[in-house]
């Protein structure tokens, strides 16, 4: 009986748990969405997202810039984390020997735990005087937003990635290698596409990460709010352009900092819907034996 009644309410604080977090997260959105929606119907939905100029001075609230120069800085730092981060997956769950890995993996843990504005230091001292030596122009730029994003969302997908290529069972290994193919040949035909659905999940959360980074990006990006001309050319983040004016917005400038974050929200849920559909179609050939 007691047990019973140890399971029931044990149950019930799991509910409220969840409940809860959902509550949370409607009561953050409505929040903002309450907040913002002034400024869309004032400024108008059109204007105020394909708008080309932002600047509050002079009424002019057009955010197609930042939505640009935050989908640019996002995709160029995946382009380069995403690759090494599933190549040192592999290395570390399948080739590295057990004592490199147990220095590796901490250290590449550790890397997740460093506050981004040390990284954005790190880029403001370092790597911005560099590109402005050995690439001309400011320093500040896509290029340099994308290398410190890379190095912070790196730790995430490696991680998850190598937890996906060590949960497939050894069993198709086992088999790839009996039939004579070489090591590489069983990392990249079998254990590499069975682990593929946890491979997508880590460079969700990393692009989530990367989405959302502020502090470092706003110290390395430049801050233009202009469409961007290549990779060199600074940019400003729908994230950055928050923190940097929501401590003197007032009045529609605030709101429409507010439906900024709008937005924000609205890329995020349709780039993980995206994702999750390419997900769930790897899942659908995975079951039905494609691989």
């Amino acid at each position: 009986m007691a047990r019973n009644w140890e399971e029931f309410f044990v149950e019930k604080i799991l509910l409220i748990a969840a409940v809860s977090s959902v509550v949370i997260i409607l009561a953050i959105i409505g929040f903002v969405v309450g907040q913002g929606y002034t400024a869309i119907y004032t400024i108008g939905l059109i204007n105020f997202v394909f708008g080309l100029i932002w600047n509050p001075e002079y009424g002019l609230y057009g955010i197609f810039p930042l939505i640009i120069g935050t989908l640019t800085v996002v995709a160029v730092s995946l382009l380069f984390a995403v690759p090494l981060s599933i190549l040192g997956a592999m290395f570390l769950a399948e080739v590295a020997p057990r004592t490199m890995r147990r220095i590796l993996r901490p250290t590449i843990q550790t890397l997740a735990g460093v506050p981004s504005v040390i990284y954005g230091f790190f880029g403001l001292i370092v790597l911005v005087p560099f590109m402005r030596t050995h690439f001309g122009g400011s320093g500040f730029s896509i290029l340099a937003a994308s290398l410190i994003l890379t190095v912070m969302v790196l730790p995430t997908i490696l991680s998850i990635s190598e937890d996906a290529l060590r949960s497939i069972p050894v069993e198709y290994k086992e088999a790839s290698l009996g039939l004579g193919a070489t090591r590489w040949q069983t990392i990249k035909n079998v254990i590499f596409p069975a682990a593929i659905p946890g491979v997508i999940t880590g460079v969700i959360l990393g692009m989530g990460r990367a989405i959302g980074e502020t502090m470092a990006v706003l110290m390395v990006a430049g801050n233009v709010p202009l469409i961007p001309t290549s990779i060199l050319s600074p940019v400003r983040t729908l994230t950055a352009n928050i923190a940097l004016e929501m401590g003197e917005a007032s009045g529609l400038h605030y709101n429409a900092l507010f439906a900024t974050g709008i937005v924000l929200l609205v890329i995020i849920v349709i780039l993980l819907i995206i994702v999750n559909w390419v997900n769930y179609k790897q899942r659908i050939t995975i079951g039905g034996g494609y691989l």
